[in-house]
């Protein structure tokens, strides 16, 4: 193989290495993360409607968050990590879990997800980008985001173990 056609090779397949490693990098566009926050925001509501009142103080275990404070936890992690994390602002939603009911709790996670969403919508490219330190790591605001998500996946899925548990069949899982 001449030198010439040796060195084009070379230079298209590390080309094609350089491409396929950025896409495997890629994360997520704001919009699309957006998007799927406001999925997990109606399905996080639709878990919180079905459990009847009966219910709402539910625990699996006696040293278990109940149902409301597994609910009421994914709102105020929001609330934290957006503004602690998120450049969120400095006026936040909150709530007294002790005498809410569960119109309360509803209004609740439903303004802590919409001021997630608004912490997410206002950061810059540059700021989501941005390396911080987050609980004893460095990240990016944008894993931040991603953190948000699990932990509201996380907590979301006790709350549908606690709703079976009790005998409710939870809401169908929608992806998009």
């Amino acid at each position: 193989m001449n030198k010439s056609v040796k060195t084009t090779f070379v230079a298209l397949f590390s080309a094609t290495l350089m491409l396929f490693g950025a896409m495997a990098q890629a994360q997520t566009t704001k919009e699309e993360f957006l998007s799927k926050w406001e999925n997990s925001k109606k399905f996080t509501l639709d878990v919180l409607a079905k459990m009847p009142d009966s219910g709402m103080d539910y625990k699996t275990d006696p040293g278990a968050m109940s149902f409301k404070e597994q609910i009421h936890h994914i709102g105020v992690a929001i609330v934290g990590i957006s503004q602690g994390f998120l450049k969120g602002a400095a006026d936040t939603p909150s709530l007294d879990l002790a005498t809410a009911d569960r119109a309360a709790l509803t209004a609740f996670v439903t303004k802590a997800y919409d001021y997630g969403a608004a912490s997410v919508k206002a950061l810059s490219d540059a700021d989501a980008g941005e390396k911080i330190e987050v609980f004893g790591n460095t990240v990016s605001r944008r894993q931040v985001e991603a953190l948000l998500m699990d932990h509201s996946t996380h907590h979301r899925g006790s709350a549908i173990a606690y709703l079976r548990a009790k005998g409710v069949e939870p809401p169908a899982f929608v992806g998009f």
